[in-house]
């Protein structure tokens, strides 16, 4: 799978290790910044990292700032991304089954390192159930970008 990845500067030490760990499990990784902890602002990395999912470029995402919430609320703008902010187990998998979700989103200051990882592992891992009902929903969702 190939997968973009975007960071601020207060996210570099999880982007670094999920990157690692991605490309340890056969992925692809696009590393779209930041990569140093000089402060920068999130959306100039974070947007073209979720536009490149967006056009089909990468097959998903995950970005990551302090909280995670202005790193999702960016990808969230993009077209024909689905984004969710994750900070469990539980919503990792089921953001996959029900929403098809392309984009995942960590903060690092909110987040263990061990539970960032899990998160990680089971987002990648989980496939989309395809279940009518789902795609239903999905496809009301992305209407509302036109």
């Amino acid at each position: 799978m190939k997968i973009a990845m975007a960071c601020d500067h207060g996210a570099l030490d999880y982007k670094n290790m999920i990157k690692e760990m991605l490309v340890e499990m056969g992925h692809e990784v696009e590393d779209f910044g930041t990569h140093t902890k000089d402060s920068m602002d999130y959306p100039d990395t974070v947007a073209p990292a979720a536009k490149s999912v967006g056009e089909g470029k990468n097959d998903r995402g995950i970005v990551l700032c302090s909280t995670g919430v202005g790193a999702s609320i960016t990808a969230n703008k993009i077209k024909g991304v689905r984004c969710a902010l994750i900070s469990d187990p539980v919503s990792a998998k089921l953001t996959r089954e029900h929403n098809d979700t392309n984009v995942l989103a960590i903060g690092q200051l909110v987040t263990g390192e061990l539970l960032a990882k899990e998160i990680v592992n089971i987002w990648i891992n989980t496939p989309f159930s395809n279940e009518e009902r789902h795609q239903r929903r999905i496809d009301k969702v992305m209407a509302l970008e036109k």
